[in-house]
């Protein structure tokens, strides 16, 4: 009885110790939650990134667009990352506060705080304002995930946020999402 006890406890703590977690993102997926369709002109879902878009050439975004966002759309989102960075997820861009209507952003979107149409962006692991481009080390390819995501709101943030914080602010207020992700290697 004893013995059984203590494993029915092990497998409950390990559970909870399963489920706990791991702090590199806040934002938990709907299984409902309407899709986004996101790509560039650039490159192909699961493709590779031109070196025009990152750190070994002129460290410019690449054009995105997306389908139709749901109704009740305020405003739009972007986050870009690698997970595949030593030591933890590295954030390449943070902009938020794209207007609802908007099907995507141009390449070479300006590294400033705040867009002509009101975007703002955050703070990179760079330690910058804007998009910069993946500039892994050598050896095999990084992915890199280009997330947009439909709020049912416009973000109180001002301009210079973390991903951290605007995943925060985002919380409870995402209507739909999509993904795409790029490839680069040096």
């Amino acid at each position: 009885m004893r013995i059984f006890l203590i494993l029915v406890l092990l497998v409950l703590i390990s559970g909870c110790i399963a489920s706990e977690p791991d702090g590199e993102t806040l934002i938990e997926e709907d299984i409902n939650m309407d899709a986004i369709s996101i790509s560039s002109e650039v490159f192909k879902n699961g493709g590779m990134l031109s070196s025009e878009y990152t750190c070994d050439g002129s460290d410019v975004s690449p054009d995105l667009s997306w389908d139709t966002v749901p109704a009740g759309t305020q405003s739009i989102a972007l986050i870009v990352d690698d997970p595949d960075a030593p030591g933890k997820t590295w954030v390449h861009w943070v902009i938020y506060n794209i207007p609802a209507g908007s099907t995507g952003l141009p390449a070479a979107v300006p590294k400033n705080k705040t867009l002509d149409d009101g975007s703002l962006q955050g703070k990179n692991d760079f330690g910058r304002i804007g998009y910069n481009g993946p500039c892994p080390p050598p050896g095999k390819p990084h992915r890199y995930f280009f997330n947009v995501y439909a709020l049912d709101t416009t973000l109180s943030l001002k301009s210079g946020v973390t991903k951290s914080q605007l995943e925060t602010a985002m919380s409870g207020h995402i209507i739909a999402q999509g993904e795409m992700i790029g490839k680069y290697g040096r």
